[in-house]
């Protein structure tokens, strides 16, 4: 496992800190994360690269881990002290969905980045039901409906429709389900007795970790797959396969990865967890400054082999606003990844919220539940105010702008209009169940999951 050591060197005592700054007396400085080979990493590298946690001194040992279960299993029993997450870890983990644990997460890392795409083979029987732009290219963004008769046919011949997803409570997971379901295919139901999650599904979603996706892909394992950055632009790189929507299109500007530790670390060290916080959120302000000005030189550090490791351009084909579908159909996607913009690192409940109507929709939350359960589950794990007090101290150092935080957020966004939801459906995440009972393929109301029946 590569490891990036963080060394105190003498000389890095005589560099002067912002005349300012405030050093909080730090319960404890030497501390490891772990991370998953991806683009949206990006705010620890850039908090390790540019020195963000040297200043608030703390000496970080960043390591990548081989996959999600891993990932979560070492800062649940301490050999991490946070990590980057899948937004749906602490939250499941805190329900007791797989491993129970309370994870709470101070720092939402990013918005948007990911993608679904099908082999060139599936692409190409796709195509013929996919309205055309005026140049001849696939208008986007592109439904399932396209996709619906292709499986249709598949089923015919007895063939199980494979795709991939990097992980049972993940993103992907659920934007897969939910592009399936929003053109009319089921993406299957989980139970306390079958956790397959295929249930009832005309399309069988299993898991992948997000690097092994594309060589997948290609031995044919699968027929596509939902996962973040670079490994959607990899399969195009590679000449594999076609990303035929971005999350951007499924859910304009919706919430993806979090940084993630134990409830029982940030009561033992409250000021270490305000420094890694405030780190990551001049991490974050970097990224995103002087309209994405610094990103070539954050592509560059997440192309190295101890970060993501992929090709420096395939890492940009998406980090620098652009998007590649088909080979040579390159479009501007300026917000396909945001990491400060619009809020994006503040943790809403009401992003935490979509997550558990996702699990409650497909049977992980095998129960119904209230919406004051909603909002007080969401309550115990994102945690706004530890990031409001970093950004406080980052604000009165001169080190961000006051008007960057939403210092007056009840912690709900406003409800998404439907325009910008790929199946025209919106969420409110104060209104939970009223949600639940919008969306037309999923469970609702007192519906619970037995065998293969649905019940309720």
């Amino acid at each position: 496992m590569k490891k990036i050591l963080s060394y105190a060197l003498a000389s890095s005592m005589l560099v002067a800190l912002p005349a300012s700054a405030e050093m909080l007396d730090l319960e404890k400085d030497e501390l490891t994360f772990g991370f998953i080979k991806l683009t949206d990493m990006a705010p620890l590298a850039v908090a390790y690269e540019n020195g963000y946690f040297e200043d608030e001194g703390l000496f970080v040992t960043l390591e990548a881990q081989a996959n999600w279960k891993v990932l979560l299993d070492g800062v649940i029993d301490g050999q991490l002290d946070g990590a980057h997450m899948l937004a749906g870890q602490p939250l499941a983990a805190t329900i007791g969905f797989g491993t129970e644990a309370h994870i709470i997460t101070p720092f939402s890392m990013d918005l948007n980045g990911n993608g679904i795409t099908v082999s060139n083979e599936i692409w190409e029987q796709m195509k013929p039901n996919i309205p055309k732009m005026d140049d001849g290219r696939p208008q986007h963004p592109i439904s399932a409906e396209a996709l619906a008769p292709v499986v249709e046919d598949y089923k015919d011949q007895g063939i199980p429709f494979n795709m991939g997803m990097v992980f049972p409570v993940s993103t992907h997971n659920y934007e897969l389900r939910y592009w399936l379901a929003a053109g009319g295919l089921h993406p299957g139901y989980y139970s306390t007795e079958d956790i397959s999650g295929q249930i009832g599904a005309d399309v069988l979603l299993s898991v992948t970790p997000p690097p092994q996706m594309p060589a997948t892909l290609e031995a044919g394992t699968i027929f596509g797959y939902c996962v973040g950055e670079p490994w959607n632009q990899q399969a195009v790189f590679k000449g594999i396969g076609v990303p035929v929507v971005t999350d951007y299109e499924l859910w304009k500007n919706n919430p993806e990865k979090v940084f993630g530790i134990t409830a029982e670390f940030a009561e033992m060290y409250p000021n270490t967890t305000a420094a890694i916080t405030k780190a990551l959120i001049r991490a974050a302000i970097w990224l995103d400054e002087n309209d994405n000005a610094n990103r070539p030189e954050a592509v560059e550090i997440l192309s190295r082999s101890e970060y993501v490791g992929a090709d420096y351009d395939v890492i940009a084909n998406s980090m620098t606003g652009t998007f590649e579908y088909e080979k040579g159909d390159v479009r501007e996607v300026p917000d396909f990844n945001v990491f400060f913009r619009y809020n994006a690192t503040y943790p809403f409940y009401s992003d935490a919220i979509w997550y558990l109507t996702q699990m409650r929709r497909w049977g992980q939350i095998a129960e119904p539940k209230s919406d004051e359960w909603f909002i007080e589950t969401a309550k115990s794990v994102y945690r706004p105010d530890i990031y409001l007090n970093a950004a406080r101290m980052l604000v009165d150092e001169g080190l961000a702008n006051e008007a960057d935080f939403p210092w007056d957020s009840d912690g709900f966004k406003a409800p998404t209009p439907a325009e910008d939801i790929i199946d025209g459906i919106a969420y409110d995440g104060k209104a939970p169940n009223a949600y639940l009972d919008s969306l037309p393929i999923g469970l609702k109301g007192e519906q619970i999951v037995v065998g293969s029946e649905i019940k309720g």
